[in-house]
């Protein structure tokens, strides 16, 4: 469940007339009903296949939970309670609320409720600036902890040596590479984006084990679903000793080091495939500082302005 298989076929029989969405299976005013009349909505229909993915899977993790309790009955204390048992994941707690409020909205327009209980409840605080930056030092851990020819070792490199979200290195495969490059469409974005294939991802490629459709693939030799392939990596990270670190921060520092280069955004944009200046700079912001301040301390120390007079201008003072 989740993928986009999965969605396309389950549309499939639904139009076919091969399955009733929630027949004989839920309790009516339930959350399962509620959910499943939501799948069933022109409000869901009209949401991006990937979008429906990453939902689907913060909804069904929430009706496997609590599915068959009443959605009338839940307060806002109830949901202010659930989000504060997650604040050791404050990015999903947040994105669960957000899920919650768009469900209670529905929920008032089918008259289930006649109010928005999660609108009530505050969003946790989550760590400044987003996902943690890689840095050399980290990404130097993972690579003697992962080899080449290893998994981990090429989600990794497909990430940083394309800059490209999760959403889309999890689905990259053979497929895509011809005559030295490889071929992204966004699914955030729908922009298609053609990078050279860099040496070392080459590499890493050719050492290791991979589907046909996609080269990183599960235990079931399937892609990844979206929440899957980013809990997966979580794992290789922490099992490396690298807590907090993402594969988003893999597409940051792809971005840093191409600015520490001394690259342009409008370069920078053509592998990372961002529309805007201020959306590269988020992600250069740190490189960015480093240039500038070893540029000031480089002209300070070169004019001898380091706030105290030379000995040179003490002795002439005195003299």
């Amino acid at each position: 469940m989740g993928t986009p298989e999965f969605t396309e076929a389950y549309k499939s029989w639904e139009r076919d007339g091969k399955i009733k969405v929630g027949a004989a299976k839920v309790r009516p005013g339930s959350f399962d009903d509620l959910i499943t009349r939501f799948y069933r909505s022109t409000e869901w229909s009209d949401l991006k296949t990937s979008t429906q993915e990453t939902y689907r899977g913060e909804l069904e993790r929430f009706r496997e939970k609590y599915g068959d309790r009443q959605a009338s009955t839940m307060t806002a204390r109830n949901v202010a309670n659930l989000i504060a048992s997650m604040k050791a994941t404050p990015s999903a707690a947040n994105n669960l609320r957000k899920r919650l409020g768009q469900l209670f909205d529905f929920a008032q327009r089918q008259g289930m409720r006649n109010d928005n209980p999660a609108r009530a409840v505050r969003a946790l605080k989550t760590r400044k600036g987003g996902f943690a930056t890689w840095q050399e030092e980290q990404i130097e851990i993972f690579e003697k902890a992962y080899p080449i020819g290893t998994t981990a070792r090429l989600a990794f490199d497909l990430a940083l040596y394309t800059a490209q979200r999760k959403s889309d290195v999890r689905v990259m495969g053979p497929q895509h590479v011809k005559n030295g490059w490889i071929r992204v469409k966004q699914l955030k974005t729908g922009e298609i984006v053609d990078i050279p294939l860099h040496p070392n991802l080459a590499r890493s490629i050719a050492a290791t084990e991979t589907g046909h459709l996609a080269y990183i693939i599960n235990n079931r030799n399937k892609p990844y679903t979206y929440d899957s392939f980013g809990m997966w990596f979580g794992k290789k990270c922490r099992a490396a000793g690298l807590e907090g670190f993402s594969m988003h921060g893999l597409r940051k520092a792809a971005s840093r080091r191409m600015a520490e280069l001394g690259l342009s955004n409008q370069l920078i944009k053509s592998i990372t495939g961002h529309k805007t200046d201020s959306e590269v700079s988020r992600y250069t912001r740190e490189a960015e500082q480093r240039k500038m301040a070893a540029l000031a301390m480089e002209s300070l120390a070169s004019a001898g302005k380091d706030g105290l007079a030379s000995e040179e201008e003490s002795a002439g003072n005195a003299g």
